[in-house]
């Protein structure tokens, strides 16, 4: 029996100590919109185009946005700003955030979600179901700078996004119940370039919604990869049960545990599961390595100790996994490894949560070792 590790959740990295220079900030889609919705209104009100809008970010900090386009019809104004997200790899990068407002003769401001903003569909985010995907904070920022220009006069708002329901299908938002086109995101209004904090967040959303579902499994997968293998594996569950977990098992556990999931299935290749077994809850590359002899202690343990010297010293966890094949030990020392992570998982939740685990090969598709001997291909 070896000894427990020591249960480690590294914080997120900031982004200065892994680049080399800085790199660009950029503008949440609740940010640009509020900047539309501000521009259009001002058209309204006036009937002069604006070519530029200043909007506050929730931290009260005021920010200066370009109006591409406007056009006043009648009793209908018209303003588009253009995303911004700075060097953030963002799918929502150039996309037209768009505001149409009319009056209205009840005071205060109504949202509405036009084209390519999603319907919510799903309980679980916060959100009316039937209702546009449109964050708490992106509604709150919209609603004071439409009210900076009108007061409390009565005003009618649509947000929508040509070609967002294009860029919707490369987000997770159909998985969450979000139909018909992105939702409008942003908690400070500002989009950090490479920050992984969005991530945990989305992590996190997903496992409400599927509790919200009544769900009680939920299954952890790494990436894409893994996600269609544990799709394979686990036909007879709901999509929504699938959450690509990337380096935050720890957020995703302690959601699960939050919101009454009672088994939670990790799906994962070698080097996620070997960062786990050794205890790290959050495998951000910057925060942990993989600890290739953990790997070699198992390959004494299922029998092959002259190959542990090669094993302790592989390059990376995959190195020791085809160590493991040519030794005719990868099922065992899988199981091994698979074992000890659950006893991770488990430790964590303090025992609430039922937990087993499956490793696949490096296509995702084959299970090659589990906690459970039937998952194995």
């Amino acid at each position: 029996m070896t000894d427990e590790p020591e249960l480690r959740e590294p914080d997120l990295p900031r982004t200065a100590k892994v680049r080399p220079k800085a790199l660009r900030t950029g503008w949440t889609t609740g940010t640009c919109a509020s900047a539309a919705a501000k521009a259009a209104t001002e058209l309204l009100a006036t009937g002069k185009e604006p070519r530029w809008v200043e909007v506050a970010l929730p931290s009260g900090r005021r920010v200066t946005f370009a109006v591409e386009s406007s056009r006043l019809d009648g009793e209908v104004a018209t303003a588009v700003v253009v995303k911004d997200a700075g060097d953030d790899p963002d799918v929502t990068h150039g996309a037209h955030l768009t505001a149409t407002v009319c009056w209205d003769p009840a005071p205060g401001v109504h949202l509405f979600g036009g084209e390519g903003v999603g319907t919510v569909t799903k309980p679980g985010l916060g959100l009316e179901v039937g209702g546009p995907a449109i964050n708490p904070v992106p509604r709150a920022m919209i609603t004071q700078a439409v009210t900076e220009v009108v007061g409390e006069r009565g005003i009618d708002v649509t947000i929508s996004v040509p070609d967002g329901e294009r860029i919707a299908r490369k987000t997770t938002n159909r998985r969450l119940g979000i139909l018909g086109g992105i939702s409008i995101l942003g908690t400070t209004g500002i989009v950090r370039p490479f920050s992984t904090a969005s991530w945990r967040a989305s992590v996190m959303q997903a496992v409400q919604v599927a509790a919200a579902q009544g769900e009680t499994t939920i299954v952890l997968c790494t990436g894409g990869r893994t996600e269609a293998g544990a799709m394979a594996l686990l036909p007879d569950l709901p999509d929504v049960c699938f959450i690509e977990v990337g380096d935050f098992t720890g957020a995703a556990l302690r959601m699960a545990v939050e919101n009454g999931v009672s088994t939670v299935v990790f799906v994962g290749m070698v080097g996620k599961l070997t960062k786990l077994a050794a205890g790290v809850l959050m495998t951000h590359y910057t925060r942990s390595q993989v600890d290739t002899s953990l790997l070699g202690q198992i390959t004494v343990q299922v029998g092959a100790a002259d190959r542990r010297e090669e094993v302790d010293a592989a390059n990376t966890a995959r190195h020791a996994y085809e160590i493991w094949d040519d030794a005719g030990v990868l099922r065992a020392a899988g199981d091994e490894l698979c074992t000890r992570v659950r006893n991770v998982l488990v430790r964590f939740t303090k025992g609430k949560l039922a937990c087993e685990v499956a490793m696949v090969d490096f296509t995702g598709k084959i299970v090659v070792a589990a906690t459970k001997p039937e998952w194995v291909s």
